[in-house]
Parts: C-alpha cells; structure tokens; sequence
C-alpha cells in the first residue's frame, strides 16, 4: 500500500466512520484511498479548515470518539487549523488533525508553503506526531488516536509529508488501538467524603463535563445521589445539560451565565461536592465572590492536575466522576437528610420557582425590534425536548447558556473557555453528523454568522439540515456593551452592516426565514425542522439590548 492508504486502513481499523477535510494536493493519496473505501467512511469537504476542524470537535464531543480532520495542503491549510485546534484544546476535545506536510527534502530550504507546522502547532495541541518514514504510519497514526481519548482527551496533531505519503511498503493487518482505562477511587477519600456529605446542612453538587461526557445515564448517578442528600445542584457553564432541566433539584448554570440561583448556592454551601469540575474561570472567574471560602470541598477530577488547582480541597478524588457519584450513592444508601438540609432544599425550591415564574412574567413579547427576554421566552417554549442546541461566543448566546432548557444530556454545546467566534454553526453541523435523528439548532450573532457563511454550502451539499437562528443586531455586542457602560459610549468598530441572512441563505440553497416579532419564533423554528434543506432564521433583534459580562474586566474605568 501507499501510505496514504495505510493512513485510511487505520482509520477504518478504529471504527472510524467519517472525515471532515479540505483539499489539498498534499493529501491527495489519503483523498484516493478514501474514494476507495467511500463504503466504510463518508469524506465531507468544508469552505474553510478552521470550520471543518470545529465540526469535528463538536462531532467528537458529542460521540465520545476521534474527530477525524484532514489538513489537505501544507502551509496554509494547516495554519488555517491553528484557531479551531485552539478551540478544541480549551475544551478537551479529542480531535485529530490529519495534516499534509512539504516533501522531506524541501524541509529548510524556503519551499513553497514551508513553514515550521510541527513548532507551530505545539501550543494547540494535546500532543504533536511527526511521520518520517512510510513504514511508521499505522503505528503513530493508532498512538495518536490513543493519545486523543486517554483521559484528560485533547486534539493531536499528524505531521505526514507528501513524499511519505505517496511510497509504498508492505503493513501488518491495520489493528485498533488499546484504550487505556480511567483511574479508580481511592477508598480513603471515598469515605472522606461520606462524612462531610453526612454531616453537611447545605450541601451542593456542582456538575461538570465529567458527568456530561461519560454517557447518557451519567445524570441518573448524579441525581440518585442528589435525592439521597436532598443536595441542590447547579452545573458548569456550558454543561447545563449534564443534568435534566425539569429535575426540582437542578439551578441550572453558575457563574456569570448563569440566572444567579446556582452561584448562590455556591455561596452560601458549607460543602460542595464537585463532580467532573476544575472549578475553571467562567465557573468562578478564581475567586472567592462566586464561592464560600469556609465550604469543605470534594473534588473528582479525572485529571490529576485539576484536583485543587485554583482552590484548596478538604477531599480530592482522582477518578471518573460517574463511577464515583455511583459509589457514593451505595455508601450512602441508608443515609437520611438533616432538618437542616430539609430547610436548605426547600428554601431553593422556592427561590427557584419564584425566579422562573418573574422571569416569564418579565419577558417582553412585543417590542420592536425584538428584546432578549421575549426571544428567549419564545425559544423556550418552541424548542422540542429532544434539540441540541449550539451556541457561540457573544453575549446574546453567553445569556442563552442559561436561559433555555436542557432536557437530555449532550444537548448543549458552546465554545467553553476559548470563546471562539464563529464556532456554532459549524459545530451543530458536526452535531447532526453525529446525531441525525435530533433536532439541531445553533445561535450566531450576526457577526459570528458573517464568518461562516460559506459552510451553508457544505450543508447544503451534503444534506446536514440544521436549523440557524441569527440574532440579527448589527453589533458586536459584547464589545459594544463594554465600550457603552465604561467609555462612555465612544464605539468604534462595534457596529457592522450585514446582508439579510435569510435571503442570503435562499442564494445557497437553504431556507430562509425572517423574524420580526418575538412571537414568531415559534413557528419558525417549526418550519425549520420541518424543512427538507438547511435553514436559516434571521430574527431582527435590538441594537440597544446589551448587556456587560465581564465587569471585572473593567473596575478600573468606574469612576469613583
């Protein structure tokens, strides 16, 4: 074989059944074994390799397995990776950049497209792999896979110059990598644990990716181990689907994304179990304002590192989160609540439904253009139980981080700590890759949108239907709530001219749909699962709603 055909035989040898890419002459023996094999994995081309990669993490994360991207030409098609390998690195993604390279004897002699790609994509990635010979294929390729999923996952990096590629060599039976297994609980801890949960008279459960990610009935563990400590919990941002919506213990999001309910209970606990959590920044921005510095905290981490990285631990437990939750409930099973905990549960329940009934009650239904409260309460009630939806960075889809409901796991997908702009839609594309029988919906501003644009054509061309919600407010909004609430309304670069995304979407073959009022939302979203072809919805929403979320960032600029 060629070693582009050893590199598909390996895939193919680990389940893998999809590849997003770009083309590129530097991966054209990869592309001719993939045409050979189009039975066993299906190839899709994106318009740019920053949003195919995206599409992959999403894909990934959504999965549980490799996300598989093929960089298919040397110097800029791998360079045009850097930002999306960025992205799926702050999110644990366990993504692999099949990356064409320039032939090895043109290595440091200023070739066409040379650049260092091995140096360069370092800082990105889990772990970067350089091909030197074509015998070396299957073996670095099945490590790099490896590498990706062992816990804590990452993107990885394959470096395969074209010459490599092409030669050929005679391979052993292409075989699947060995998993490697996750670390198990120390007993000592464990028990650590049962006595501060036993003992406690605000107990909270805060859940994170861990939960999320392990599977579909990781929530059960959780919430079984709730009902047994009658312990409220609240979920990282980004992760608020890791437990059901409806459960009467769930306070959705904490942190600034949050509806304050969660953070509360942060603050006022006197001891947090964590669950899959690095207790990370958009969860406590690393202070102690979102977290009561006198709380006895237990923290599981799969990643050793995490366990009391940004605040001290009464108990660390370096282990899956699920298993750890599933063996708390057994040492616990005969445990009964304090009154004081019965007193602590009651009261947030209470807290809880005050707070969604005035949020319904505030929702502005009627203005023109449309307000946040009354497309949020809009969405809410149209968005079927089992859609997935994915956000990107800005304000108004950091505020939909909270504001929706999650109803099922890995229903929510967001950029997490990187923020990248222009991460939603590609992703929900990946999701329905993923997921074809969900209903998918991804939120851009319409500047995020602005960057993408082009993939509708991927979508359309592979007939991925998912639905798009632009919210339309001519701004960069998070940028312009800033430079209105601290320099005094001096904007420069916050407001942008976009075309009209629905008509826009119509030209690439998609449907397109135009919201003007909050209360058509609804049947707009309706049209566009029911559609047969891409949609996109541009819903006209105020320039004037803006809303400053990170208002640490500028203490500096309040005048005293």
């Amino acid at each position: 074989m060629t070693g582009g055909e050893a590199v598909v035989e390996t895939l193919i040898a680990n389940d893998v059944e999809l590849v997003t890419g770009l083309i590129g002459s530097s991966t054209l023996e990869i592309l001719d074994g993939l045409y050979n094999n189009s039975d066993k994995v299906r190839y899709i081309g994106c318009r740019h390799e920053s949003n195919g990669m995206i599409m992959m993490d999403a894909y990934a994360r959504y999965t549980g397995k490799n996300g598989v991207f093929l960089s298919g030409q040397a110097g800029p098609g791998v360079s045009n990776t850097v930002t999306a390998m960025a992205q799926a690195k702050a999110a644990f993604s366990p993504v692999v950049n099949l990356a064409g390279a320039i032939a090895s004897d043109h290595k440091g002699k200023d070739a066409f497209q040379e650049i260092d790609q091995v140096s360069l994509m370092q800082a990105v990635s889990k772990k970067v792999f350089e091909v030197k010979d074509v015998e070396s294929i299957s073996d670095i390729l099945n490590e790099a896979m490896q590498t990706a999923l062992t816990p804590r996952s990452g993107p990885v990096h394959v470096d395969m110059p074209r010459d490599v590629l092409g030669q050929t060599a005679d391979f052993n039976e292409a075989s699947k990598f060995q998993s490697i297994d996750a670390p198990t609980a120390a007993e000592k801890n464990l028990q650590q644990a049962v006595k501060l949960l036993s003992e406690a008279q605000k107990p909270v459960i805060l859940v994170g990716a861990g939960i999320k990610n392990y599977g579909m009935n990781a929530s059960d563990s959780v919430l079984k181990l709730a009902e047994l400590l009658n312990s409220p919990c609240t979920t990282s941002p980004g992760h608020g689907d890791a437990i059901p919506y409806g459960h009467p213990l769930n306070a959705g999001s904490a942190g600034p994304r949050g509806s304050g309910l969660g953070t509360q209970l942060l603050k006022e606990a006197d001891v947090i179990l964590v669950l899959g959590s690095r207790l990370g920044f958009n969860t406590t921005f690393y202070s102690y304002d979102n977290l009561n510095k006198d709380a006895s905290i237990i923290q599981c981490e799969i990643d050793q590192n995490s366990i009391g990285r940004y605040f001290p631990v009464e108990v660390g437990i370096h282990a899956d989160a699920k298993t750890v939750a599933d063996q708390l409930c057994n040492l616990l099973k005969k445990h009964k609540a304090k009154q004081e905990v019965e007193a602590w549960a009651d009261q947030f329940k209470s807290n809880k439904k005050n707070y969604l009934e005035q949020r319904d009650a505030d929702a502005d239904m009627d203005s023109v253009p449309i307000l946040p409260s009354g497309l949020f309460k809009g969405l809410r009630n149209a968005l079927p139980d089992d859609s997935v939806v994915t956000l990107d960075a800005g304000t108004m889809c950091l505020q939909l981080t909270d504001a929706l409901h999650y109803h099922q796991p890995k229903s929510l997908f967001s950029p997490l700590d990187f923020g990248l702009v222009g991460f939603s839609f590609p992703a929900g594309l990946g999701i329905k890759l993923a997921a074809p029988e969900r209903p998918v919906v991804s939120f851009h501003g319409d500047g995020g949108m602005s960057m993408v644009l082009p993939e509708l054509s991927t979508a359309v061309e592979n007939d991925i239907n998912t639905v798009c919600v632009v919210m339309n407010n001519g701004t960069w909004g998070a940028e312009a709530a800033y430079q209105k609430d601290f320099f005094d309304g001096r904007f420069i670069g916050a407001h942008i001219t976009t075309p009209e995304f629905d008509k826009a979407a119509e030209l690439y073959g998609c449907k397109g749909i135009k919201v003007e009022k909050a209360g058509d939302i609804g049947n707009a979203i309706q049209a566009g699962i029911e559609a047969e072809c891409p949609t996109v919805i541009d819903v006209q929403c105020s320039p004037d709603a803006l809303y400053s979320f990170r208002q640490d960032s500028f203490k500096h600029k309040v005048k005293q």
